[in-house]
């Protein structure tokens, strides 16, 4: 494991009593949140005057070891203004920790549902943009192929300014263009994964893609992806709800109440139609990263969906629980094991 965790570069390897020093012993009252494979802790290094979120991977989850790895071994490589920034690394005593820099204004999904802040419009429709570049960068700008596999609002994280950095590549893979995916098996967020990676286990880029437009929809609706609409049914995917509202062409209907119409009509529908158009069920009608960004910015014409959802998506289970945000403060909070499903965040 040691050799693995060194041939990445950047990130530098922290001493175990620097971090236990930072976070208090990982003190329970500075702790952030709690995922899958363990806690996230706020932490303060005083040599180089900051803060810091520091994860600590439990030592009973094999799982999160993987994902450990694989998160150090590919974010390591990455460098870009809308990717959380992995500070460095630590495997001393049986703990496995992660090092990122700390994100002040904790993560989407806490302020689209906590319903303690609403975001203005216009910094909603920055942070889709910064999610939207911070998927160009891996997908076709980094000198890699990098599939992240687990986009949704509680792994995008927003910092003092409220730009996006997308977190958590523990479940991120390398791809080849030519050989396609190295490694299968569905491990993601229910509500964010598109259908074919349901029947297949095969993640691409446009899996990504489905999964960013889901999280446009969340930013312009303040849904979850599955929320059940009081009028609607039980569980209504938003997915469906806000393709019904683009076939009676209402979509200002399904906006987020919480904005009080203040936002730009022409933003606002652009935001949902691309967000259809990347929540295609037919991978084939999806439009690569780029296209959507061009789209967001005005640069090229709205597409023609169909009025009704071309195919079936798959159903969502009956007996799901309802989910309330947790205070993450990091950009990992991990809450996914490898090759395992979880439900609406």
């Amino acid at each position: 494991m040691e050799r693995e965790m060194e041939n990445g570069t950047g990130p530098k390897r922290f001493p175990y009593i620097e971090l236990v020093q930072a976070t208090n012993n990982f003190a329970e009252e500075g702790k952030l949140g709690e995922g899958g494979f363990g806690g996230v802790y706020k932490g303060f290094l005083s040599d180089s005057d900051q803060f810091v979120a520091v994860k600590k991977v439990s030592r009973r989850s094999v799982q999160g070891k993987k994902a450990y790895i694989s998160e150090v071994k590919i974010i390591s490589r990455l460098r870009h203004k809308n990717l959380v920034q992995l500070l460095g690394w630590c495997h001393e005593n049986g703990d496995l920790l992660l090092v990122y820099e700390f994100m002040a204004n904790s993560s989407l999904d806490f302020h689209l549902f906590g319903g303690r802040t609403i975001i203005p419009w216009a910094v909603r429709y920055n942070i889709t943009l910064g999610l939207a570049s911070a998927l160009l960068y891996l997908h076709e700008e980094s000198g890699q192929y990098v599939v992240h596999r687990d986009i949704k609002s509680s792994n995008i994280m927003l910092d003092s300014d409220f730009n996006a950095k997308l977190g958590d590549f523990g479940l991120a893979r390398l791809m080849d263009e030519v050989l396609g995916v190295r490694t299968t098996g569905v491990a993601g967020t229910w509500g964010y994964m598109a259908p074919e990676y349901v029947r297949t286990g095969k993640a691409t880029k446009g899996t990504d893609v489905f999964s960013f437009g889901v999280v446009a929809l969340e930013i312009a609706c303040g849904r979850r992806s599955t929320e059940p609409a009081e009028y609607e049914g039980p569980h209504v995917p938003l997915v469906a709800l806000v393709w019904e509202s683009y076939g009676n062409e209402s979509l200002r209907d399904v906006a987020d109440k919480e904005l009080g119409m203040e936002f730009e009509t022409k933003e606002m529908e652009c935001l949902m139609t691309v967000g259809l158009w990347c929540a295609h069920p037919d991978q084939s009608r999806r439009p690569s990263i780029k296209q959507a960004m061009q789209v967001l910015n005005f640069e090229a014409p709205l597409p023609n969906l169909p009025n009704n959802v071309p195919v079936p998506s798959y159903d969502i289970p009956a007996d799901i629980p309802r989910l309330t945000p947790a205070l993450t403060g990091t950009g990992a909070a991990p809450s996914i094991s490898y090759s395992s499903i979880n439900i609406g965040r």
